[in-house]
């Protein structure tokens, strides 16, 4: 089946470059990496506490998609430069999370890595070039983040790009820390 839309979505994704990472439009060439990651209990043990299936992941690309063309931010791939390798995603989103405190009319950025690309401060680096894009796009916008308080990397790497802790709360019946930049 032919993919018309396919490039009109990828130009719609700025690209961003760091020393060591491309943050790109996420391509259906990536399905399979994209399911090594979330199939990963190590990653989804802090987010929804379960590996996703094939079928969910790939809910999760349109998901991505969707966001770029509704609402003009969304979710890069996240790739090594060196390699080309696709080691995963990264952005800002509006979910409309049934939490409180609600994060309306905030963004809500987030992220994850492979297994493999942890512990090499790639987190860091892609947080900060997406935060630097959202600043020039969104100024002075509230961005928070919600992680789980076990999850101790991902809270180094919120506060390392300038996120303090808001509030504590529960969502899905887990507890979750909002933090707040």
């Amino acid at each position: 089946m032919e993919r018309a839309r396919e490039g009109q979505y990828e130009g719609a994704v700025p690209v961003l470059e760091t020393a060591r990472l491309r943050l790109r439009a996420h391509r259906v060439e990536d399905h399979d990496a994209r399911a090594a990651i979330w199939s990963d209990p190590e990653v989804t043990r802090f987010i929804g506490g379960r590996p996703l299936t094939g079928e969910e992941v790939w809910r999760r690309l349109l998901q991505y998609i969707g966001l770029w063309n509704v609402l003009g931010y969304g979710y890069w791939a996240v790739e090594e430069k060196a390699t080309g390798r696709y080691i995963g995603d990264i952005g800002f989103a509006d979910f409309h999370r049934d939490m409180q405190p609600s994060l309306a009319g905030m963004l809500e950025f987030g992220w994850v890595l492979a297994p493999h690309a942890h512990g090499k401060g790639y987190a860091s680096e892609a947080v900060a070039a997406a935060i630097a894009w959202g600043g020039q796009h969104f100024g002075a916008l509230r961005a928070v983040c919600i992680i789980a308080p076990d999850n101790r990397p991902s809270i180094r790497v919120a506060e390392k790009a300038g996120f303090k802790l808001w509030q504590e709360t529960t969502y899905h019946d887990a507890p979750t820390l909002v933090f707040s930049r």
